[in-house]
């Protein structure tokens, strides 16, 4: 269990990740949203999106930035942000997307999602974007807050497909122009 003053270390992935962040991100994928869906349409999505290929090709994708939380020498949190083309409803000529935040549940309430959030932002500054999006199933109450705290504000919604099943997301969005 993680002291109060131990806090991760955040740093950008690197390849040696890739089956780690495999095992982080379906971990707490299915922590967050396992009991909410249909167990064929879970497996079919984590089939689909984790794997210890698929994160590497995330890894190096030069269009992607992924980084990690690291304590004791285990992965306990990563994010990512994509530089791709934004929901039309997002607006603005330069928009990056915070695709995942996910931090592992022992985790959660020591700040570690808010030190990733300052590095999402460093980043989407850092890339020129003006506007920084991201979508959040309806149904995620504690993340809807988390990112609303953070000054995102609803602009849209699109559907996300988990397995066979069509979920409802709010895009999310903040002006990154002061």
């Amino acid at each position: 269990m993680p002291s109060p003053h131990n806090q991760p270390t955040i740093r950008q992935a690197t390849d040696e990740d890739a089956g780690a962040l495999t095992v982080l991100a379906e971990r707490t994928f299915r922590g967050a949203f396992g009991a909410d869906n249909n167990p064929e349409d879970l497996e079919l999505h984590c089939q689909t999106y984790f794997s210890p290929d698929i994160q590497l090709q995330e890894i190096r994708d030069p269009k992607q930035d992924t980084v990690v939380a690291v304590f004791n020498e285990e992965l306990v949190a990563f994010t990512q942000v994509r530089r791709l083309s934004a929901k039309e409803c997002v607006g603005g000529q330069h928009p990056t997307e915070l695709h995942r935040i996910y931090v592992s549940d022992e985790w959660h309430g020591k700040g570690v999602a808010q030190q990733l959030m300052a590095e999402v932002f460093s980043i989407a500054k850092g890339v020129g974007a003006d506007k920084l999006w991201l979508g959040v199933w309806e149904e995620n109450p504690k993340g809807i807050a988390f990112y609303t705290k953070c000054g995102f504000k609803p602009v849209g919604s699109h559907i996300y497909q988990v397995g066979s099943d069509p979920q409802k997301d709010l895009v999310l969005s903040i002006d990154m122009v002061e």
